[in-house]
């Protein structure tokens, strides 16, 4: 079974600059250690809020590194440096608005301003690109909601066969006729 290669990207200038110590990647590892049962592989990064920055990031991680799934971390909200969900979008030739409505929802349980987070999802090639707020906190919120779905999408993009550890994260797969 091929394993899967999963890219972690934290976008933040001060934590780009050793300036901040970076929460959010290792929030994101230390999820997808706890739920994933299959074997997979990290990739990661951390870049400045620059658009040019994160879109080349973002296609070498797909393109190049050939990572399956590729979860960021910062840059979703309104302010004029949080840039991640365009240059998501600019490089996906697919958006996934679902995934950004569902983590919006669950956000929105638990803050009031989740609202003015912009966080997206989006298919390039045969990788699925999410992007999730800064927070630890609300980084496994936003996952634990998104999460199920994410290995049969995978499986739709011809990826690797990721599964889930089910007293964590159940994934759906449709059941086979």
């Amino acid at each position: 079974m091929k394993k899967a290669r999963i890219g972690i990207v934290t976008v933040s200038d001060r934590a780009s600059r050793g300036e901040y110590e970076d929460r959010g990647g290792p929030a994101i590892r230390e999820y997808l250690d706890r739920v994933l049962s299959s074997d997979w592989e990290p990739v990661n990064r951390v870049i400045p809020d620059e658009m040019l920055i994160v879109e080349a990031a973002l296609v070498e991680l797909c393109d190049t590194e050939k990572c399956s799934l590729v979860i960021t971390t910062g840059g979703t909200g309104p302010a004029m440096r949080d840039i991640t969900p365009d240059a998501t979008e600019a490089i996906c030739e697919k958006m996934m608005p679902g995934f950004g409505e569902l983590m919006r929802k669950v956000s929105l349980e638990k803050v009031a301003t989740a609202i003015l987070s912009r966080q997206t999802a989006g298919i390039r090639g045969q990788a699925l690109i999410i992007n999730l707020p800064g927070q630890p906190k609300a980084i496994a919120e936003c996952l634990d909601a998104v999460f199920p779905a994410i290995p049969y999408c995978i499986d739709l993009l011809d990826g690797p066969f990721i599964t889930t550890d089910p007293e964590h994260i159940e994934a759906f797969r449709p059941k086979k006729k």
